[in-house]
């Protein structure tokens, strides 16, 4: 067992050279590999996605890049890629591929989220929670984390203004591997160091991160035959309430049009669909006042991917209750029960109030990453007491969406982003 432990804190050899060149055409993208002294040895990646995957971390260095009259994020603009020894405040080890894009996609999120303090919780590369508010940053981490505590377990925490020790007391209660921030307050710092295997990460580049928006990156995606597909990555077009398009479809001859949703209702479909931009498709996203409820993703039907969001809220809905007044996680208050009647009751008590809050998603909005094909994922969502729905539109059965949400009682909002949200 120790051999297999021993695998996690290895190295893999990096076969890979210092310089990487790009040239599509006449237009040339030169990037430069990352690497870090650390305790003493000069070495980038620890490994890939796997301790058995030789990696390495290239920053766009020179060139630039223009295509289709659009210009592309140039060298200087470096986040992630651009950490160094100065910006890994407690490093421990040499990074791996998994923390390091974890951390990238959370400020993937972050880049449409500016305007408020705001957290985002990943893990395995999608958000398991997600919180922006006025209240401050440690609001947001606590709703953030509220909002799915057993994914948040050994996840990474990005934020977008500097790490306050409130914050950071949040962050030390719990058990995180990584904590990305623009910088931190020097009492925080002290705090997160209390736990040494906490990877702190210093990132002066997220305060400028409302200057990436708009501006794309090259994405490559590489096939198991040696090919690659080149693309523009994602560009978000919903920046404010008013990117929203009205749900409207004509059919034979008919108008069908939903309701306008309020200001909250706005703000909370912006706010989702902002880190609908980070989730694997296929995906639903349920959230409330400014934080996610529950988060689906990866799923290979519309339905399904509510179904199963759904019945994940209801089980991260009853793990809090029984963690708040427990002290223990729902599986362990299960399993209690099984030897203990006071324990069975107690367990009986939170899931019948699970049920009647309807696993919290009663008043929360729902954003969907591809349109609806059928009304069924609608009218699922719509039993749970959900008031708003944002989705792309498009499908020839807009006009049977708009009529499951117009016949809702009460009448249940819903507006077109125009765009569709995969992320493969």
């Amino acid at each position: 067992m120790s051999d297999l432990k021993s695998m996690y804190r290895a190295m893999s050899e990096d076969p890979f050279p210092e310089d990487l060149t790009i040239r599509l055409g006449d237009q040339e993208l030169v990037f430069r590999k990352r690497t870090w002294t650390i305790g003493g040895e000069r070495k980038g990646l620890r490994y890939g996605e796997n301790p058995d995957q030789p990696a390495a971390l290239y920053e766009l260095a020179d060139g630039g890049l223009t295509l289709g009259g659009v210009s592309f994020r140039g060298p200087g603009q470096g986040l992630v890629s651009a950490l160094t020894e100065e910006h890994m405040l407690q490093a421990g080890k040499h990074p791996g591929k998994t923390n390091l894009t974890d951390v990238d996609n959370g400020l993937n999120i972050l880049q449409y989220l500016t305007a408020k303090p705001a957290a985002v919780i990943l893990k395995h590369n999608n958000p398991c929670g997600a919180a922006w508010t006025e209240e401050g940053l440690a609001t947001a981490l606590t709703r953030a984390f509220e909002s799915d505590r057993i994914a948040a377990f050994g996840g990474a925490v990005v934020v977008n203004r500097t790490l306050d020790e409130a914050t950071a007391k949040i962050i030390d209660s719990a058990y995180f591997e990584v904590v990305a921030a623009p910088d931190y307050a020097p009492a925080a710092l002290e705090t997160l160091k209390r736990k040494k295997s906490l990877r702190i990460l210093k990132i002066p580049g997220i305060a400028q991160l409302p200057k990436l928006v708009g501006e794309p990156f090259l994405d490559l995606k590489s096939l198991m035959d040696g090919g690659i597909v080149v693309q523009l990555s994602f560009r978000n077009r919903i920046l404010k309430p008013g990117d929203f398009l009205p749900a409207r479809a004509d059919k034979d001859g008919s108008t069908f049009l939903a309701r306008t949703p309020s200001a909250q209702e706005a703000e909370d479909l912006l706010f989702a669909w902002a880190v609908e931009a980070g989730v694997t498709s296929n995906s639903v996203i349920f959230a409330r006042n400014g934080a996610t409820v529950a988060i689906g993703t990866g799923e290979q039907d519309r339905v399904g991917c509510v179904e199963l969001t759904i019945h994940k809220s209801y089980t991260k809905y009853a793990d809090l209750l029984a963690f708040r007044e427990q002290g223990l996680s729902l599986y362990q208050l299960k399993e209690k029960a099984q030897q203990d009647g006071d324990s069975a009751k107690i367990l009986s008590d939170i899931e019948r109030r699970t049920a009647e809050a309807r696993g919290g998603l009663a008043g929360s909005v729902l954003v969907s990453d591809g349109f609806f094909p059928f009304r069924d994922g609608v009218d699922v969502a719509l039993a749970q007491g959900i008031t708003a729905i944002a989705q792309p539109g498009g499908s020839i059965r807009d006009h049977e969406v708009i009529e499951a949400v117009n016949q809702a009682k009460p009448q249940v909002a819903m507006v077109f982003t125009g765009q569709r949200s995969f992320k493969h």
